[in-house]
């Protein structure tokens, strides 16, 4: 496996971003009888879904279901809840995607016909289609953990699905006295963007460190190593040390296995602790309407064919990002965005009766430690040739003995990525 530097990352992985399809070249078509292609979910791999469709063939009528008229991005809502950036600022609107001739419809899709091929909305609408996809982002399990439900989220905020949580755990932070325990509980594989928490307890450590440096955080994790693990770890030392706990699964039976929000308690098979703050991250499935529409597994994510992103359920539908089973790819924004352009090129290819070609994909995930500390990972993956996979061919780590200087530079490599696919999202 090749190991890429940044020039060799950004020439391999961006050249196909670039192109628009992923590595597939698709002509633009405006020719024949109106095609039509609806999209349910307007984030990180929905939007990106309906704006590829239209760049490639303007001739296909393609309608964008988004429950939300205002996206936050879960990626860096983590520094909105440790006060590095207004939540205004992971804000974004759908005016940009309508400038591409897409019909966006915020309304939240209740129901898919297979048979029919009819989406239904909420509001009682209903939209045929030719091709589906279905972006639909995550669901919780909720009472996974015993008292935590939707009511107790308002209590121990998840956090997980940005804007109203992610103000509310920022609120929470900032009203703990010094001296006040946060506990972090991240839950076991898989789950939508893996170092997430591991960042959190960054960002969060990094407002406490400068404001309240009597607090402590203690991370009782569901799993035994997590993302980025040395990395983020060699972090905390140099820059929190003391103030951090990380607790692994083997120590504890598990994990968190029942909270009280009422006294603020969490249990774990071998002890009971009380907390100031508690960012509880529930066990994830697909999300709801992939669930209705049939298109899980027992997993309770949606079984997918890798070089198309259509359902191995139901023909037809495509599913991307969060929701689908991957496999060899995380569950990230980046990961999303590069789902998104091969399903769209699959999509217009068969919708004008061409050849799909063999697509490639691309990752990569930034993680800021602190706001002159950043660490990131970055693949190129290809189509296995058995189609079970999506194979690593090349990647890249932040090396272990980065200076300050690597460091900073990566908090500012992380800036211009977040800029640059909002852009792609929503521009």
């Amino acid at each position: 496996m090749k190991k890429l530097n940044r020039r060799d990352f950004i020439k391999l992985g961006g050249g196909s971003i670039v192109a628009g399809t992923a590595g597939v070249s698709i002509p633009n078509i405006a020719i024949g009888a109106t095609k039509k292609v609806v999209v349910i979910g307007g984030g990180a791999g929905g939007a990106v879904a309906a704006k590829y469709i239209r760049k490639a063939d303007s001739s296909i009528d393609v309608t964008l279901i988004e429950t939300n008229k205002d996206y936050h991005t879960c990626f860096m809502s983590n520094e909105v809840i440790g006060g590095n950036r207004k939540i205004e600022t992971i804000r974004h609107s759908y005016e940009g995607i309508k400038k591409h001739g897409i019909n966006v419809v915020h309304s939240k899709a209740t129901n898919v016909d297979i048979d029919d091929k009819m989406v239904t909305t909420e509001s009682g609408d209903s939209f045929a289609y030719d091709r589906l996809v279905v972006s639909p982002g995550i669901s919780f399990k909720w009472g996974s953990v015993e008292g935590y439900d939707e009511a107790a989220s308002e209590i121990m905020p998840h956090a997980w699905k940005a804007g109203s949580q992610t103000s509310l755990l920022r609120k929470q932070i900032e009203s703990m006295k010094d001296g006040g325990l946060v506990i972090i509980a991240p839950p076991a594989n898989p789950f939508r963007c893996p170092p997430g928490p591991y960042e959190r307890v960054c960002q969060i450590a990094h407002y406490l460190k400068h404001n309240k440096p009597k607090s402590k955080i203690l991370v009782l994790d569901a799993k035994d190593k997590f993302s980025k693990q040395g990395l983020f770890t060699q972090g905390w030392k140099a820059r929190y040390d003391g103030m951090i706990d990380w607790v692994p699964a083997a120590d504890t039976g598990g994990g968190i296995t029942s909270v009280d929000p009422s006294n603020m308690t969490v249990n774990t098979d071998f002890d009971e602790y009380k907390a100031d703050v508690v960012n509880l991250i529930p066990p994830q499935s697909a999300g709801t309407i992939a669930i209705a529409a049939g298109l899980t597994d027992d997993s309770g994510w949606c079984p997918v064919d890798l070089g198309t992103f259509e359902s191995k359920i139901h023909a037809g539908v495509h599913v991307i990002g969060d929701a689908s089973i991957a496999t060899g790819m995380p569950k990230s924004g980046y990961a999303a965005n590069s789902q998104a352009k091969v399903c769209a090129a699959a999509i217009v290819a068969s919708l004008n009766d061409h050849e799909m070609a063999d697509p490639s994909y691309v990752n990569t995930c930034y993680s800021l430690v602190a706001p002159d500390y950043g660490i990131s990972v970055a693949a190129v993956y290809r189509l296995a040739e058995d189609r079970s996979k999506i194979a690593k061919v090349a990647g890249g780590l932040t090396p272990g003995d980065a200076s300050a200087d690597a460091l900073q530079r990566e908090v500012q490599y992380a800036y211009s990525w977040y800029d640059n696919i909002v852009a792609d999202m929503f521009g």
